[in-house]
């Protein structure tokens, strides 16, 4: 909102009026009000909830120092949401197709978290909403993600076309175009196209449509087919990924944080022609925006940590965890990084596999010789190194540290193909 305020001022003349006009300042101040309203009015917001005796009610794993949790104020998401939501309004283009693609996702798995957090501490019933119904809400989050990002007109793409290597008829058809920008010897063509970012390879586009080319001609009419269904699978993936992280003291939101740099790094030179060029990547109008979002997501996430860390005065929930996981998802999907999701996201990747991992050789051993048997010590996987007897702070920033370096690796491959 105050973009447009700073607008009209600016076109009044009124001094300083136009910095507004810049993305990175107005991410940087994005951040720092996410900062200010998570650790400040986070206390309040934790004083509230003890009042009310909103305490998490910890099962019996048999780890060290578990019982100590017990009764922490938890539902401490909603302070996580209102750092995200308050400095996007206020800074954000808010006609802006992505942002408003990002606030809807984060309200909508935000209230999927809460109602899974109201049933646990309110109702008393230790199972919360119920699996199916988390899935069916993660599902239609996922549906409204992948129809906005397929048949939404201002999401397009554009990408360089040579004059040289266009055939004649093709050359005129460019020159007379006006969706595009001219640069020395190429333009940048918009295209209402389905390719995403395929990662550590040379040329590193694949396009959706193509595993539709068996279809004919008119193949392209029915990749929705196959692109809503792989952005509801994604949806669903990460969000659970990173709601089965958040089992230690600030090991969801740290993660959460040096993820979110990344994507504000990838969403900033997707949107920058300069950039763009220079890096061979993929052009995305408008998307540049997205770092004020992503900005209040990270400044949410460490001023979260100011409580959140060891030993927590507060627990995020469902109703956070699952909207981290789903945020970074769904801005993923719309800066066409969702291949990379395995690599930067690799923690909650792992975590995920764990449980997988640990449940099918269960079953499988308890049907081949009467006895199940385990993998790991316990799973998610930060609960084996409980089990191993490493400290919980220890643990986190181990993972941490592991985060950074697939946060890295994340950022090379702009380069390393």
């Amino acid at each position: 909102m105050l973009y447009y305020l700073f607008q009209y001022l600016n076109e009044l003349d009124v001094p300083g009026a136009g910095v507004f006009q810049y993305i990175t300042f107005r991410a940087a101040a994005s951040v720092i009000v996410s900062l200010l309203i998570s650790m400040v009015f986070g206390k309040r917001i934790i004083d509230y909830i003890k009042r009310k005796q909103v305490g998490e009610t910890i099962r019996d794993l048999g780890l060290e120092g578990q019982n100590q949790k017990a009764g922490t104020p938890t539902m401490g998401g909603l302070i996580i949401l209102a750092s995200i939501l308050v400095p996007t309004l206020l800074f954000a283009k808010l006609h802006n197709i992505y942002v408003i693609l990002m606030l809807v996702s984060t309200v909508l798995l935000g209230a999927i978290g809460f109602a899974d957090d109201y049933i646990k501490v309110f109702k008393k019933n230790k199972q919360g909403l119920a699996g199916k119904f988390k899935i069916v809400g993660q599902v239609f989050v996922g549906l409204i993600v992948g129809c906005i990002l397929y048949f939404h007109n201002d999401v397009v793409v554009k990408e360089k076309v040579f004059d040289d290597n266009a055939p004649a008829h093709v050359q005129e058809l460019i020159h007379n175009d006006v969706n595009k920008t001219t640069t020395e010897n190429y333009y940048w063509q918009e295209n209402k196209s389905f390719v995403t970012t395929i990662p550590f390879v040379k040329d590193n586009e694949f396009d959706y449509a193509w595993l539709v080319d068996w279809m004919g001609d008119n193949a392209l009419d029915y990749a929705w087919l196959v692109f809503i269904p792989i952005v509801i699978v994604i949806v669903t993936a990460v969000s659970n990924g990173a709601n089965m992280t958040d089992g230690l003291d600030g090991l969801a939101t740290g993660t959460s944080a040096i993820i979110g740099v990344v994507l504000a790094i990838f969403a900033y030179v997707s949107g920058n022609t300069i950039f763009a060029d220079y890096l061979n990547i993929m052009y995305i109008p408008d998307s540049g925006e997205l770092v004020i979002f992503i900005g209040a997501f990270v400044g949410a996430c460490i001023g979260f940590l100011w409580y959140n860390s060891y030993p927590a005065q507060v627990f995020m929930g469902d109703t956070g965890s699952l909207a981290l996981g789903g945020i970074i998802a769904v801005f993923a999907l719309a800066i066409r990084k969702e291949l990379l999701i395995p690599v930067f996201c690799g923690i909650f990747l792992v975590e995920n596999l764990s449980v997988m991992i640990q449940v099918a050789y269960f079953k499988y051993t308890k049907k081949k010789f009467g006895e199940g048997k385990r993998v790991f010590l316990m799973a998610p996987l930060h609960h084996h190194y409980q089990k191993k007897g490493y400290h919980e702070a220890k643990i986190v920033s181990r993972f941490w540290i592991v985060g950074i370096m697939l946060a890295i690796l994340s950022i090379v491959t702009l380069k390393l193909r």
